[in-house]
């Protein structure tokens, strides 16, 4: 669990504020130190507030935002018009902002201490170029986050834990937003006017043809959410599929949803941790579940689908990644994904090597991503009397942010989505060009 003590340490931002406060006070921080140390327009002199605030929007590179302060000050520094504006309703939010701002700003426009007027998507985004631009002059606050914030554990029971916090809010809740697919994973948009739910089906004809799925086959799933890939390639592709989770709100509606179509007999939902997978099997096929396995649990997912897999078998994990190796966001982590965590590609290779499969294709999805989901925020808005009737404002403010974050680090590169292919050392069953890639399914 989250160690509530670390949020009461100082941090570098909030020092440097105080620094600069007291120079202020002195008279040693003015108008030819700070931008903006006078209100535009105006002439009168901004409060140490306004100027500190005015240093950090510098420190940001100029962000089109602008931050409106409880006291009546408003403070931009870009010379286009600003996209929206960040509203603090008082000095106590602000100081929290300063002390841990990559927790505080999530609790504190859950709140409603911190508002966003605007485009939403588009503050956040001018945020994340700012603070984390290579050679910036915030590159201290990734630091800050490592050192205040602990993953939780993806351990057997740690994993059900996180998992109920997570996807066990209803499926009601999430039906108001993903769409008739139930597809809560990156969508794949064949043409720029796809609709969601034609991208959610063209992502599982994607997956299934990567695999190279042939009628007769066994596939397994780990971490199959509520179903929809499992029961697609049946449907379409003529394999049997059994199916992981340790969901048990997604793999009830899983299984009524397979009863109602007919595929009750092809595909098998099983409430199990990946961890326990046996049996044997042509392929295997992980799609949104690596974010929660955890970086050092890689090796022991490696070892499962190495023990499943058949000589000839390959397999597909698509997972949100990074460039780089980073930990999640704090506020994500603690509010919205329990122990979840990103790898980059070199981290996914301690799946891989230590088992020797051949890594046979790399794909990143990234913007494909932000624009699933810009759908999905739209759509949740479209549903938000609902939500709020069935949950409440902190709720719905607190899954807003999440989403429109969500897009914001998908489109400034924060975060990635990769598909990578892999296959059984020494299996020459592979194809001879990618032209599979764009066919129909293979009977």
């Amino acid at each position: 669990m989250h160690d509530d003590r670390s949020s009461s340490l100082p941090s570098r931002s909030a020092l440097e504020l105080a620094g600069h406060a007291r120079k202020a006070q002195a008279g040693t921080v003015g108008a030819a130190s700070v931008p903006g140390a006078r209100t535009p327009g105006t002439g009168r002199r901004r409060s140490i507030w306004g100027r500190l605030l005015a240093r950090v929007m510098d420190e940001l590179g100029g962000p089109r935002f602008a931050v409106s302060l409880w006291n009546g000050e408003t403070i931009t520094s870009a010379s286009e018009p600003p996209i929206g504006c960040i509203r603090v309703a008082s000095a106590r939010a602000l100081l929290r902002l300063a002390v841990d701002p990559h927790l505080q700003f999530g609790e504190l426009y859950s709140s409603g201490e911190i508002d966003v007027e605007g485009d939403l998507p588009g503050v956040l985004e001018a945020i994340y170029v700012g603070a984390y631009r290579d050679g910036g002059r915030m590159p201290w606050l990734r630091e800050l986050a490592q050192s205040l914030h602990r993953a939780r554990s993806n351990s057997l029971q740690g994993s059900r834990e996180n998992v109920h916090q997570h996807y066990d809010l209803g499926n009601e809740f999430y039906r108001m937003w993903l769409g008739p697919s139930m597809a809560y994973t990156c969508a794949y948009y064949p043409t720029r006017d796809a609709t969601l739910d034609a991208a959610q089906t063209a992502k599982m004809d994607h997956v299934c043809r990567k695999l190279r799925l042939r009628r007769g086959e066994v596939l397994v799933e780990a971490g199959c959410g509520w179903g929809s890939l499992a029961l697609h390639a049946a449907r379409h592709y003529g394999v049997r599929v059994r199916a992981f989770n340790i969901s048990r709100e997604q793999l009830a509606w899983a299984r009524e949803r397979a009863k109602a179509l007919g595929f009750g007999g092809e595909v098998e939902y099983v409430e199990d941790d990946y961890r326990n997978i046996s049996g044997r099997y042509d392929a295997f096929v992980s799609v949104g579940m690596l974010e929660h396995v955890g970086i050092d649990n890689y090796a022991e997912l490696g070892g499962v689908i190495r023990r499943v897999l058949a000589p000839h078998g390959r397999g597909l994990i698509h997972t949100i990644g990074r460039t780089r190796p980073q930990p999640m966001n704090p506020w994500i982590e603690r509010r919205i994904f329990p122990g979840a965590c990103p790898p980059s590609l070199g981290e996914m290779m301690r799946i891989f090597e230590p088992c020797e499969f051949a890594v046979l294709d790399v794909e990143n999805l990234r913007l494909h991503y932000e624009r699933t989901l810009t759908d999905w925020l739209a759509l949740f808005e479209g549903a938000h009397d609902a939500v709020l009737q069935r949950f409440d404002a902190r709720f719905v403010r607190m899954w807003r942010l999440y989403l429109a974050g969500s897009i914001a680090a998908f489109r400034t590169g924060d975060l990635q989505l990769y598909q990578v292919l892999f296959g059984v050392r020494g299996s020459n069953d592979v194809p001879w060009t990618r032209e599979f890639l764009y066919g129909g399914p293979e009977r």
